[in-house]
């Protein structure tokens, strides 16, 4: 048997121990650095009442002595990395259940699962002062009597609880004949739990109760609440349990604690200790000590969050070369003469970001931000000519087979002009066609090629690929997007990824801290701002006769639906039943409604979209299908229907959608009349602005960045307590402290920065570092 699962019973072992003069293995550090018996970590009992050496091993034998050995460092070489089973008030099968049900390991991994909330146990009521309102309350008081109601799963045990000015019941559901066993009549207790009214009589379901000692007063403090599953707190690992282990490791790991910033950020931002912000933040002292705690924290995680990345940021531009783009002869000649409209002030500043990276002669890697609409394409395809102007070719990579149309489609006409050889390639495209833009590209012939994952395939090869663009860049994972890098072997292209998405700035920070960033934030001249409006169900006359009205005027008309069929289970309007209701209030031949949703084949989309963009159609009934790639500038009007089931970032893609052209359009939010308070806002803002960045930042607050992220980010993940939509003006603090430490010591040589280093040291690079792929 090992010492593993040996570790439970030997606790209980602990006060024979301790008569016989031996080190007691209820203690702790006994635990953490030692094992009984031979150097394998096998027990080897000496049992005194047999007075033989090597006895089976029996609990029922009343004492023995045993040899000690050093725990080996592959089991253990730090304090933190100590498995949780050793922690005194854990144990093997408490330890079993937060591994499985927490993912906590270690004595690292606990110290670092932090409270989401606390509850201030700091004041007392009395049960004539509950109000149902109250998130929680804590009352002093008495237990008259108790007695059991119901029968089966309703089964309940109801205790009488009364403190002089009320009286009031705790109900237990669970657990009946262990809390019967541990009630006493006329007891006093404090109960601490959710007031809830029942006629006119106030209850407690599942209270804490702890008794009240005659020597002592009752803990009045700011109590942690840890995230705890169902299945913990069945197995009596509740909220206290996890406190009373939290307050044994930090008294164990005090002197283990070493501080991981260095004194110049700690006086400059007057930051608590490691170590009391630790202690504070599991068991504040107070308010004021939490508030410090959560300050300190969060600044060393945003701090070591911008130091990994602007690391590896700099590291990159020292690694990895690229190819000079100097020649500009192409690009001159496509701005004298087949530039069709002046670029705005915000894409020429752009541009010339983009060229100075061009010419460092090292790999360019940078985040092209802009709205819908913005002119991000232009600025794309006069990328592509720098690097075909020096030699080299260019790709650009889109999510769908749609989106990589819409692009070929709108640079096959300047390509042709500038006499360049442009090809598509998607999971459409014919074999035959394959095989001959597979040769064209290893021999240099084609100088763009525009596609989807197809580009990504080990077949497509290039003679020499100098630039790739990638086109809402979010929808690709982390290791496509590294599969680009492998297309040139000799000199790693050029990445520049695009969204049309506004990422605010705390997470943009976060996420592509790595990356250059370039935003264009102006709209090309002539645009006039899409107008908004919200309008309930009842309004569904005046709306049809709205878009009437611009049809007449010549204009075309989206109405989007969120489901394609209608659902049993949720109460929002469906595309199918739509457009029949549509057909009936726009009837042919005067009208013509065309449908789209994803349910539909290749064929039967393209030939949809086909009558929409050439005016066949005035109306498209469709869903989201449309809200990336559909450029059609006779759309003047969105309908969103059950625009409560979008959120912000979407309802602002699919009203790109309209004001693609010259002339004023609208876009209509159809709801029904229950709105919840955060549906309200999203709303309130769609009507209130345009401005992308603006709705990015209230979706921020209202979603949090993990949401709007949309998938495991490196960088954003890793944040336990940081908030990016709480917390910018810290995170701008951290980025710009690690910027200035990197600059002035890039290699953490300087004794003031032995601290970052130390730390660095010890988390070491456990995974593999994506957050080097762009």
């Amino acid at each position: 048997m090992t010492w593993r699962n040996m570790s439970c019973w030997l606790r209980c072992a602990a006060s024979r121990f301790k008569n016989r003069g031996l080190p007691s293995v209820g203690n702790p550090k006994m635990l953490n650095k030692w094992i009984v018996g031979r150097d394998d970590g096998f027990i080897q009992p000496w049992f005194s009442n047999r007075g033989t050496c090597g006895s089976p091993f029996r609990p029922e034998n009343r004492y023995f002595y045993f040899t000690i050995a050093p725990l080996p460092m592959t089991e253990r070489t730090t304090f933190f990395e100590t498995r949780l089973e050793y922690l005194k008030g854990i144990g093997p099968q408490r330890a079993e259940l937060l591994n499985k049900e927490l993912h906590l390991f270690t004595v690292a991994d606990l110290i670092q699962y932090f409270p989401y909330r606390y509850e201030d146990r700091t004041r007392f009521y009395t049960i004539s002062e509950l109000m149902e309102s109250m998130p929680s309350a804590q009352v002093r008081g008495r237990i008259r009597d108790w007695h059991t109601e119901g029968e089966g799963p309703k089964k309940r045990l109801v205790a009488s609880f009364t403190d002089g000015t009320g009286t009031m019941d705790l109900v237990w559901f669970q657990g009946l004949t262990w809390v019967e066993k541990n009630l006493r009549r006329d007891g006093e207790y404090v109960a601490f739990g959710k007031p809830q009214e029942f006629q006119s009589k106030f209850s407690i379901v599942h209270p804490e109760l702890d008794a009240v000692r005659a020597d002592a007063e009752p803990d009045a403090s700011l109590t942690p609440v840890y995230n705890l599953t169902d299945k913990l707190r069945k197995r009596f690992i509740d909220n206290k349990v996890m406190a009373k282990a939290m307050r044994s490791l930090l008294e164990n790991a005090w002197p283990h604690i070493h501080e991981t910033l260095p004194a110049s950020l700690i006086d400059k931002f007057r930051l608590v200790g490691k170590r009391e912000a630790m202690w504070n933040i599991h068991l504040p002292q107070s308010t004021a000590w939490l508030r410090q705690a959560e300050r300190r924290l969060k600044f060393e995680e945003l701090f070591y969050n911008q130091l990994r990345l602007i690391s590896n940021k700099l590291l990159q531009k020292e690694e990895h070369p690229g190819q000079i783009f100097q020649k500009t002869s192409l690009l001159t000649h496509f701005y004298k003469h087949l530039l069709p409209f002046p670029l705005t002030g915000a894409q020429q500043r752009v541009l010339r970001e983009i060229h100075k990276d061009c010419l460092t002669g090292r790999q360019m890697n940078r985040l092209l931000q802009g709205d819908v609409g913005s002119g991000k394409t232009i600025v794309a395809f006069i990328t592509m000519l720098l690097a075909i102007d020096n030699g080299a070719q260019a790709c650009l990579m889109a999510p769908t087979e749609i989106l990589a149309d819409q692009h070929y489609n709108g640079l096959k006409p300047y390509a042709d002009a500038m006499g360049l050889n442009l090809g598509i390639l998607t999971g459409s495209t014919k074999t035959k066609r394959r095989k001959v833009l597979h040769e064209e590209l290893q021999s240099g012939q084609m100088h763009i090629i525009v596609g989807t994952h197809a580009l990504l395939e080990d077949v497509v090869q290039f003679r020499n690929l100098g630039l790739c663009i990638i086109d809402e860049q979010h929808r690709f994972g982390v290791a496509q997007r590294a599969k680009m890098w492998a297309k040139n072997p000799v000199v790693p292209p050029h990445i520049l990824v695009m969204t049309a998405t506004p990422i605010p700035r705390t997470l943009a920070m976060t996420l592509y801290g790595n990356l250059d960033i370039s935003i264009i934030d102006e709209l090309p001249a002539g645009r006039k701002p899409i107008k908004t409006v919200h309008k309930y169900d009842k309004h569904r006359a005046e709306v049809f006769g709205f878009m009437r009205q611009q049809i007449e005027l010549g204009r075309q008309v989206y109405v989007v639906y969120p489901l394609i069929e209608e659902s049993e289970t949720l109460d929002y309007k469906d595309l199918t039943d739509g457009h029949e209701s549509i057909q009936r209030a726009f009837p042919q031949p005067k009208y013509q409604v065309g449908i789209l949703h994803g349910k539909m084949d290749a064929f039967s989309k393209d030939y949809e979209m086909t009558r929409f963009a050439k005016g066949e159609t005035q109306i498209l009934v469709a869903t989201t299908v449309i809200e990336v790639g559909v450029n059609v500038p006779n759309a003047s009007v969105m309908v969103i229907e059950s625009a409560e089931r979008f959120g912000l970032s979407q309802l602002h893609q699919l009203r790109g959608r309209v004001g693609r052209g010259a002339e004023q359009s609208y876009c209509v939010l159809m709801t029904d009349y229950k709105l919840s308070s955060d549906t309200k806002t999203r709303l309130e803002t769609m009507v209130r602005t345009n401005n992308g960045f603006e709705i990015a930042d209230v979706d921020l607050q209202l979603r949090g960045p993990g949401d709007l992220a949309g998938t495991q980010q490196s960088g954003l993940t890793d944040l336990r307590l940081a908030d990016l939509a709480k917390d910018g003006a810290v995170l701008t603090a951290a980025r710009e402290s690690a910027q200035l430490i990197l600059e002035e010591d890039p290699n953490l040589v300087l004794p003031e920065n032995a601290p970052i280093r130390n730390h660095v040291d010890a988390v070491g690079r456990t995974k593999s570092d994506w957050s080097r792929i762009s």
